[in-house]
């Protein structure tokens, strides 16, 4: 199921398509505005002479000080992910990994491909434009968190794009609510390491909607802390009769370099992929 290289197609992602960025515009804004905060305490009863010298001037310095300065680290290690994660920057990390997962989905004609978590329906439309002829549906909860992304935001981008065979709507990663064998692809990207619980079950969930035969490419942050021990889940799919069961690291140049993954907190990116 490997391919032969990633694709670095310009058409995937078009000029009027708006994925936005994962990580929120607003979060930035909150970081820089609790940095200021702090940073104006820590002058007003740190430096100034509000306070007499003494304990609880000391005190309260080094609580507005490192307030100030772990504030201000967040708010840069937050400005430069959204950068790198910008459809509209130079680095493009976010087109690089949804080109990357498409390339890994083969869809039969007239066949069906699930996309879960789809947010503002990069990936349902990228493993559309692959497939033409079959049928992508993206699902999403759509959550206050990321307030921006809704399924209106991608019902546009894929007219932009202008793909005809996608769908969108609400879903819940933990019960899908389709039939058993419902799909010939399954697809994710960055999803069920936000979901508190029991990880694997969410990802048996999702493969338990794929038909016999069908291939799938899930990518996220598959750390032990918060998966478990995934090569023991990559055997217990085996010994199920999946085929083909991979877990690919996307930190050696595949979808980023080692050093993106380790100042990003992304160390632990991997691609699960196989067939059914």
């Amino acid at each position: 199921m490997k391919p032969d290289s990633i694709r670095n197609a310009s058409d995937v992602i078009h000029e009027r398509s708006d994925y936005k960025n994962w990580l929120p515009k607003g979060m930035i804004y909150t970081a820089l505005a609790i940095s200021a905060a702090f940073f104006i305490l820590f002058v007003i009863f740190g430096v100034s002479g509000l306070i007499k010298p003494g304990v609880l001037r000391t005190v309260l310095f080094i609580i507005f000080l490192l307030g100030a300065v772990i504030g201000i680290i967040i708010s840069v290690w937050m400005i430069l992910m959204y950068r790198a994660f910008s459809y509209n920057g130079k680095r493009k990390l976010s087109k690089r990994v949804i080109e990357g997962i498409a390339d890994y989905v083969s869809l039969p004609e007239g066949g069906k491909g699930l996309d879960v978590g789809c947010g503002s329906g990069a990936l349902t439309i990228a493993v559309a434009k692959r497939n033409p002829n079959a049928e992508i549906t993206g699902i999403d909860r759509w959550g206050k968190e990321y307030a921006s992304f809704n399924k209106m935001l991608c019902e546009s981008n894929a007219k932009a794009e202008g793909v005809t065979n996608v769908k969108f709507r609400q879903g819940n990663a933990v019960n899908l609510g389709f039939a058993d064998e419902s799909f010939d692809a399954v697809v994710s990207n960055y999803v069920y390491h936000n979901i508190p619980g029991d990880r694997q079950s969410y990802l048996l969930e999702t493969l338990r909607t794929l038909k016999k035969g069908g291939c799938f490419a899930i990518h996220d942050t598959f750390s032990k802390s918060k998966y478990g021990d995934m090569q023991a889940f990559v055997k217990k799919l085996k010994d199920m009769g999946y085929k083909e069961v991979r877990l690919i690291s996307t930190t050696d140049g595949i979808f980023m370099k080692k050093s993106e993954s380790g100042w990003m907190g992304l160390s632990d990116s991997a691609l699960l992929t196989g067939i059914k």
